[in-house]
């Protein structure tokens, strides 16, 4: 067992920390009173070789691995989370399963220009009828052999990236009679005639992260545009949504150990009764769970996200990692505030952005009720 991250993960982690620190921390404040998409950072991100740093160089990746991109994820989520979740969605959720279940001709066409951030990508699963319950989705596709298309009906919700995306992976029933044995994926590109994106969601939190509802009427691609086989769409999105859920679990990581390193700085500097609050053993206490449960849930993460590396099933790990640090997240981020007493409810300090961006680590990428019940069916069984 090494516990410690080798030589090129720490370039990795230094090199992602000074981006973050020196080009998204001084603009963090004003991307989420501003409600607008960072294009320069995205892009940035993509020149940098964060889009694709999973994929082989190939196919336009930094032939990096997954360890790696929680690391990175981590890292942004300390100082972002907006921009932390447009990662996540683009690479966890876009890239991954195409690079995963796509022919060549699709990773050369679709995966290399994502990898580079000359293109966004996005994830369509969820429905108004289909949230926990993914295999209710009502988006329809029908096979037309005589043009060699399929035409697409139906629409997603909650879709990070959605509006702004170039291409999107999405879910739709193919056979409705076989259940969620009859769901399959496809990819849709940006301009493809019965494509449209809906209105963008205001939300309480990641407010610099774009989240759209997507409309699909008479949609017609390519019969090429089939991810996979017909029909494998259910086990295809559980896969996916297996290392998604590493994903927002090192975000949570990332957003607990910002808020906790302002709270640290905070208590050395506020003076109360005549010396600095970090001397008083309640705030004290505070942070020694505070940096204990950071410290748990990270090596949670690395060992899901090092499973996951090696080929490994870690269905169950990657959903106790999330349950366990997203839920660490907001404990951290609300000790966070406690400890700045009342200014750290105003949006003058940056923990009252990280508790309201933290909150939807326990919803995205299945609910942590859902997380519940993953765990306990892998090891109870249906």
């Amino acid at each position: 067992m090494d516990f410690e991250l080798n030589e090129e993960y720490r370039m990795l982690q230094r090199m992602v920390r000074d981006f973050a620190e020196k080009e998204i921390a001084p603009r963090a404040e004003e991307i989420d009173e501003t409600d607008e998409f960072p294009w320069d950072i995205f892009r940035r991100m993509g020149q940098l070789g964060l889009l694709g740093l999973p994929f082989p160089e190939k196919y336009g990746g930094a032939g990096g691995d997954y360890i790696g991109q929680v690391i990175a994820l981590e890292e942004i989520a300390r100082v972002s989370g907006s921009m932390a979740i447009t990662l996540d969605a683009h690479t966890s959720l876009c890239c991954e399963p195409i690079y995963l279940f796509g022919t060549e001709a699709q990773r050369r066409k679709h995966l290399v220009p994502l990898a580079h951030g000359e293109k966004v990508g996005a994830f369509g699963l969820t429905e108004p009828q289909a949230g926990s319950d993914a295999g209710a989705t009502r988006t329809r596709a029908v096979r037309d052999d005589h043009a060699g298309e399929w035409i697409i009906n139906g629409q997603k919700i909650f879709i990070t990236n959605g509006s702004i995306a170039d291409v999107v992976v999405i879910t739709a029933k193919t056979d409705p009679e076989k259940g969620t044995r009859g769901i399959s994926s496809f990819i849709v590109e940006k301009g493809t005639p019965g494509f449209q994106p809906g209105r963008d969601e205001h939300k309480m939190g990641l407010r610099g992260s774009v989240t759209s509802e997507l409309f699909f009427e008479d949609c017609r691609i390519p019969a090429d545009n089939l991810l996979g086989k017909e029909n494998e769409g259910f086990k295809q999105f559980l896969v996916t949504l297996d290392a998604g859920r590493v994903a927002i679990a090192a975000m949570a990581v990332g957003l607990a150990q910002g808020a906790f390193e302002r709270a640290v700085d905070y208590a050395k500097e506020r003076v109360q009764f005549g010396r600095p609050i970090a001397r008083f053993q309640a705030v004290q206490w505070m942070v020694a769970d505070m940096a204990t449960d950071i410290e748990a849930a990270r090596l949670m993460v690395y060992r899901a996200a090092h499973l996951r590396k090696q080929g490994v099933r870690f269905t169950k790990e990657a959903a106790m990692a999330k349950l366990l640090a997203t839920e660490m997240s907001e404990r951290v981020c609300r000790n966070a505030i406690q400890i700045h007493g009342g200014y750290g409810y105003v949006r003058e300090y940056e923990v009252e952005r990280m508790y309201r961006d933290q909150r939807l680590c326990a919803i995205g990428e299945g609910t942590n009720e859902i997380q519940r019940l993953v765990i306990s069916r892998q090891i109870l069984g249906r």
